[in-house]
Order: structure tokens, then sequence, then C-alpha cells
């Protein structure tokens, strides 16, 4: 059995979603003056690699707290999406036969790769109608290696209300993808934890997203 970190670091300055609070991270004690070494953190709900819980864009849907732990933790396969270029959506055929319910559906752009670049922004998205497949396949936990499941800076979040009106988490800024498929190509068995903090009535959280191989 081997574990592979599917997160990207929280670092002073790290990429966010425009108009989500900077991320700022400092001593607040120090050993040499308070005799213990504690961190004073500054960041947003959504930052870095994080969940989505539905009342991210409805607060009639369910908060963080209110999910079963189920949706962040069990079964998982990668869907490789890596043939679908720059700003374009992946559609419902990359999920047809490569799905079950109870699944963690993580999606393998490639994407991760322009981590803290302007390309970043440009990343491929889900399809309407493949969000709609992936509900109706009993999918309530997906996972991509990308700013969002939507078009990034979009006026318009259709994925987003599809997957949230049916209570299921989102992930956003996975990284590490590709050896999780190249696992599961070779026909190990793949688990993903996506465990968030324990944040009552939250949108979403940080997560250290996991992959647990073998």
């Amino acid at each position: 059995m081997r574990i592979i970190d599917l997160s990207v670091p929280l670092r002073t300055g790290m990429p966010i979603y425009p108009g989500d609070p900077e991320v700022t991270i400092q001593p607040a004690l120090r050993v040499a003056v308070d005799g213990v070494n504690v961190l004073r953190l500054h960041l947003g709900s959504q930052t870095g690699t994080h969940v989505d819980a539905p009342a991210h864009i409805d607060d009639a849907l369910p908060a963080l707290d209110a999910l079963p732990l189920e949706r962040f933790l069990g079964p998982a396969v990668v869907v490789d999406a890596r043939d679908v270029a720059a700003g374009n959506g992946i559609g419902r055929e990359h999920f047809e036969g490569r799905v079950t319910a109870g699944q963690i559906v993580l999606i393998d752009t490639g994407w991760s790769a322009h981590w803290g670049t302007d390309t970043y922004f440009t990343h491929p998205y889900l399809t309407p109608e493949a969000a709609r497949y992936l509900v109706d396949a009993g999918v309530r936990t997906v996972g991509i290696d990308g700013l969002s499941v939507d078009p990034a800076l979009a006026e318009e979040i259709p994925v987003h209300r599809i997957l949230c009106g049916a209570h299921a988490v989102i992930a956003e800024n996975l990284t590490g993808l590709d050896e999780v498929l190249a696992a599961q190509q070779a026909g190990e068995r793949i688990e993903a934890m996506l465990l968030p903090l324990s944040l009552p009535g939250a949108d979403g959280a940080p997560v250290r997203a996991i992959a647990r191989i073998g």
C-alpha cells in the first residue's frame, strides 16, 4: 500500500480564486520568545485544495457539517480527461460506463501542471450534461485538478448547481492525479480521502486530500 498526496501546499501569497481572501501565514508565537511555535492563518474557506459543500451556492442547501462523512472518503475512480483542450468542456462520454454509485470520481485533466500560472485559469471543466450523468449514476463526490468544475470566472455556474443541488461534494485544485491514474491503469485499487476541517455551517473547507493505492 502507498499513499499519494493530492493537495497543494498552503503558503502566503498562494494562488486563489479572484475575489477570495488572500492567504497569509505568519508566526503568532515563537519558541525563542513565547516558549512555543504557533502560526496565525488568514485564508478563505475555498483556499487551495478544498471541498465545496452544497451551501456554497445556496443557503437552503446543506452546509459542510450536515453532510455524511461517507461523502469524503471511499473507493475512487480516476477519469482520464487529459484529451480535453484548454477552455473546453468534459462531456458525459468521459464517464459513461466508467463510474458507479458511491464512488469518489476524480477527474484528471493534467491541469495541475499549470498551478500558479495564468494558464491555470483556462482549465477544462465539466459540461452540465456530464454533471447530470454523474448525479443520475449515483455519484455524490466529484473532484477535479483545476480551479473549478465550471469555467473559471464564469458568471453562471450550472455544474455547481447540478451537483450541489443533489447534495454532492465538489473537490477542486487537486494535484497528483496522473500518478493515481497510472496506478489505476495498472490494476491497483484506489481509495480517496478528502476530509475537511470541522467548520459548523461552512460553505466548504481546505482539505488534505490523499489517495491510498493498493
